[in-house]
């Protein structure tokens, strides 16, 4: 029998995040959940996710503000890094944008945006 292709592979999330539209998926068996894609269901251990698109809004969970950075990004710094927790339940890390580092606050609503550089996608989240 063929193997089932995953429903959505980190290389679509990105794709599909590049566009602009935050993609989970959902398992069919138990109902879970997960961002970004994961080879199994955490929860229930199947294999039988869909695609389910995700608003991009939530609320930072928890932050934290990077000084010291990589050599890639030493000259982005200082920047914030939060855990958010999506209105559909699940979180997600990203990079705050446009959004002063004094402002950052457990419970600030925040939108996802897609960040872009040297063709690489990473998930970022600004204003809502």
């Amino acid at each position: 029998s063929a193997v089932a292709e995953p429903a959505i592979t980190q290389r679509h999330f990105f794709e599909r995040a590049r566009e602009g539209q935050l993609t989970g998926v959902r398992c069919e068996k138990c109902g879970e959940l997960a961002i970004p894609p994961k080879e199994l269901c955490p929860a229930c251990g199947e294999r039988a996710w869909r695609p389910v698109p995700l608003a991009g809004e939530g609320t930072i969970a928890s932050f934290t503000v990077i000084r010291v950075a990589p050599r890639a990004y030493a000259a982005d710094v200082p920047y914030g890094i939060a855990a958010v927790k999506l209105k559909e339940g699940v979180s997600l890390l990203g990079r705050i944008v446009d959004i002063p580092l004094e402002k950052l606050a457990i419970g600030l609503p925040v939108r996802f945006r897609p960040l872009v550089k040297n063709e690489q996608t990473s998930v970022g989240f600004g204003p809502a």
